[in-house]
């Protein structure tokens, strides 16, 4: 890619759908071989990013395990799944999510040039710390951080704040990595550097701040660095 980022000190990455692949949830699991199952993730996914939002504006916190859990039963209702054991399959695969494949080369990349690397993530400390674990991340990463510190969802400039205060490197020399598009809105307007993994080829959100650079994997993130 001929863009570049200029003096980045740290390459701070979304969780879900960024380096964990959401979706695995339900193509490891029973609800794979169902009608539904692509309608399923696609619903499970839009209201669990949609009550994070709403809990935010209405000031009713509760953390992303819970989320998760609440949309996941309304996906299932609206589906027709009535089916007590494969929403517990369901839930437990979430905390097994797989990391997409270039995620370990790519982060091993930028730790291997002396660049920082944290999560910073709505899930929960316990969510993460078991997806990273399943994920087999651990050692490629610095720190992971939960918006469970400051008890509000992304975008709030709050949580990106985390991230300058636990690392100790300010705004403009982070690159925040997210697959959502709202998500790297937020982190351009707080202040960072942003990169949008569009793996979908979605239209840009009509939002203020647009990312800074536009990738279509995670691949792309060592030569954005000059690496």
């Amino acid at each position: 890619m001929s863009a570049r980022l200029p003096d980045i000190d740290a390459c701070v990455f979304d969780a879900y759908g960024t380096l964990l692949d959401f979706a695995s949830a339900v193509t490891r699991s029973r609800a794979a071989k169902l009608p539904q199952a692509a309608e399923l993730v696609k619903l499970w996914r839009q209201k669990q990013l949609e009550y994070t939002w709403l809990r935010s504006l209405m000031n009713r916190h509760a953390d992303f395990w819970r989320v998760t859990g609440e949309s996941l039963d309304y996906a299932m209702e609206a589906l027709g799944l009535d089916d007590p054991a494969l929403r517990a399959e369901l839930m437990q695969l979430y905390l097994q999510l797989d990391a997409y494949p270039e995620a370990k080369p790519v982060l091993q990349k930028l730790k291997a040039a002396g660049k920082k690397t944290a999560i910073l993530s709505n899930g929960s400390v316990t969510m993460l710390a078991a997806g990273v674990a399943a994920a087999d991340l651990r050692d490629e990463l610095d720190l992971v951080l939960s918006i469970d510190e400051v008890s509000v969802f992304k975008p709030s400039p709050a949580v990106y704040g985390r991230a300058t205060e636990r690392l100790g490197v300010p705004a403009s020399r982070i690159c925040f990595l997210s697959s959502n598009g709202w998500d790297a809105h937020g982190a351009q307007c707080f202040g960072f550097h942003t990169v949008w993994v569009n793996r979908n080829k979605l239209p840009a959100d009509r939002l203020p701040s647009p990312p800074e650079i536009v990738a279509g994997s995670l691949q792309d993130v060592p030569a954005l660095l000059g690496l």
